[in-house]
Formats: structure tokens, C-alpha cells, sequence
């Protein structure tokens, strides 16, 4: 932000509050359009991107009580017009000593530069301006909260957050790895934690683009690309997956073993007369999710019927069909489907 963006941008119209507006509620109306405007919610928006931005913008100058003050001064200054230009009747209006004279009682003389070396008549030293606002000098045209570069107002801005896309296996994505991105022609490691889940954004701090002037640098907002896994699937904090269990299982019930997505396997006890298709849940046994909440494993039993059957087997099954003639698994549905 440039010095000038202080007169031009009115940061109490984004926030929607007025200019005697408690700090409670600068902080209420900034978490609401925070809110409203934040990328997860607008996805490959950019106008909702540059407000959340412009939000953000805002609050950080008002939720800064020395900072709101100075620019509360600034915008009193220029509220006349007055704009900062690099000598008398230069390009955008009024210059320095428009201010100048309005803080000294017009008495805009010629003034000396840092150097000794005359300045120009009615033209203000911008170092002694700066000072008198608790800077430090250092030009204007900087990125920091204040406007100006040094040390006017506190700490500049942060630099600008940018964006990324990364693709991850299932596993990694359940349980958490070590990944090497390049962004920006920069290389960069990072923690992917365990248990998230595809199209999900974190948030790296300190991995955007440098900050101004030895400013902190911005974000990576870092979106994760999940691949499926041909066995595994996530259901939230729960783990799925698909069993193949034989009809005679089924039928007379057993006991499987299941392997873990981490490795090493859980028992899991099949009821007798366990249809195709019914689920099983085995507590606590599903994914540590970023929230550090545990979810369940969830297995789903599915009776594999055999391709070809001859002998002993096909006699076994047509004298279970003989014995079980009177049972009707289709029984209702006609009625059920007529309603």
C-alpha cells in the first residue's frame, strides 16, 4: 500500500462501521465479512479474493490503536483534497506544503534538506514529515500497514499470500507426510498433516512472497489433491472398506481379519445370517483427523458368489435350495413396490 492509499481508501466503508466505532465492534463487523469473503467459501473467485483481502487490509490498520490513530490524522489532513507530490503544483493536486501550512499556520518558508542542501521554496523536508508522525524516514511508496516504508507506524504489512496445488496418496493423506513443493521457482518443504481430505486448503504460514523491506513474508494457501485408493475410502473421520466374506461365512458367521490402513490387522466377528451388503464398525480404528478427533473403521461384508460349482459343492447347494423352499427373499416386494 502506498502512502497516498491512506487518503484514497476509507478502511471504516470496508469494514461497514462507523468512524467512532469501538474496537469490539471494528473486530465483530471484520470477522463477519471475513466470513462472508473467505477464499474457502469462493473458490477461483477473484473479486472475492481481493475484498477478503481488502478486509483484511482494513482491520489490521483499525484493530491497531496507534496505528487507527495516525491513520485517523492522515485522513483529517487530506480530507481538503491535499495529496503527496514531489514538489509545488506537481501531478495530483497539492503538494506537501498544503499540509504543511495547514499544520504550521502557513508558514511554508524554504527548509533545509537532511544534507544541509537547500530545499525547495514552500516544499517541506519528507524526512522531518515523516518524524513527526514517529517514522523513520525511508521514502515513501513502501507496502507496510502505515503506507510508508521504515518504521512509520509499527511493523509493515506482511507480503502477499499466494497459491498452490499439490496431488498426495490416500495413505499420505490419512496419515500425514513430508512433502517438496516448488513454488514460484522456490523450493520449499512442508508437513501435510494427517487426515485430510481431498479439495481441503491449508494455510502455510510464512511461505508466500517476501515481505517489503524486511517485512514478514505472506502465505501459501495450499490446496491438496487426493488420489483414491483401491481398497481404502474416507467417509469423514471414518475409514471404509469392502470385504469379500464366502456364503457359507455368511450363512454360519466367522471371524475375519482385517488388515489396518498403518499396518498390522484387527478381528472382526461375523454374525450368523450376515446379509451382502451390511456394514460392520470397529471403534476408535478409523482416522486421526487434523482436529485430533478419531474416527472408526468401518468394514462392509460382501458374500462372493462362486463362478462355477460342480460335484459335491453343486449337489451341497441344490439340497440347501430343497431344504429351504418354503423361504421367499422376495417376499413383499411387489406390495412394496405398488405403493
Amino acid at each position: 500500500m502506498s502512502g497516498q492509499d491512506w487518503l484514497d481508501k476509507d478502511f471504516y466503508a470496508v469494514l461497514g462501521v462507523s468512524k467512532d466505532a469501538s474496537a469490539q465492534e471494528i473486530k465483530k463487523a471484520y470477522r463477519t465479512k471475513a466470513r462472508k469473503f473467505h477464499p474457502d467459501r469462493h473458490p477461483d473467485d477473484p473479486a472475492a479474493e481481493e475484498k477478503f483481502k481488502e478486509i483484511g487490509e482494513a482491520y489490521s490498520v483499525l484493530n491497531d490503536a496507534e496505528q487507527r490513530e495516525q491513520y485517523d490524522a492522515i485522513r483529517a489532513m487530506g480530507s481538503g483534497g491535499a495529496r503527496f507530490s514531489a514538489g509545488q503544483g506537481g501531478p495530483g493536486g497539492a503538494g506537501f506544503e498544503d499540509i504543511f501550512s495547514s499544520m504550521f499556520g502557513g508558514q511554508g518558508g524554504p527548509r533545509t534538506a537532511p544534507g544541509g542542501a537547500p530545499g525547495g521554496a514552500g516544499n517541506p523536508d519528507i524526512e522531518d514529515l515523516l518524524k513527526m508522525f514517529g517514522g523513520q524516514g525511508g521514502g515513501f511508496g513502501g507496502s507496510g500497514p502505515a503506507g510508508f516504508q521504515g518504521n512509520y507506524g509499527g511493523a509493515p504489512a506482511k507480503g502477499q499470500d499466494t497459491s498452490a496445488r499439490t496431488r498426495i496418496s490416500f495413505r499420505d493423506a490419512a496419515l500425514g507426510t513430508e512433502i517438496r513443493l516448488t513454488v514460484d521457482g522456490s523450493s520449499l518443504t512442508t508437513r501435510i498433516p494427517a487426515g485430510v481430505h481431498d479439495g481441503q486448503k491449508i494455510r502455510l504460514r510464512g511461505k508466500g512472497r517476501p515481505g517489503p523491506g524486511g517485512a514478514p513474508a505472506g502465505d501459501l494457501l495450499l490446496t491438496l489433491d487426493v488420489e483414491d485408493h483401491p481398497v481404502w475410502s474416507a467417509d469423514g473421520a471414518n475409514l471404509r472398506l469392502t470385504v469379500p466374506i464366502s456364503f457359507d461365512e455368511a450363512v454360519l458367521g466367522t471371524t475375519l481379519s482385517v488388515p489396518l490402513l498403518e499396518g498390522g490387522t484387527v478381528s472382526v466377528k461375523v454374525p450368523p445370517g450376515t446379509p451382502s451388503g451390511r456394514t460392520l464398525r470397529v471403534r476408535g480404528k478409523g482416522l486421526t483427523t487434523t482436529k485430533k478427533a478419531t474416527g472408526d473403521l468401518l468394514v462392509t461384508v460382501q458374500v462372493a458368489v462362486p463362478a462355477h460349482v460342480e460335484g459335491a459343492a453343486k449337489q451341497a447347494v441344490e439340497d440347501l435350495r430343497e431344504a429351504l423352499a418354503d423361504e421367499d427373499p422376495r417376499a413383499g416386494l411387489a406390495e412394496s413396490a405398488a405403493r
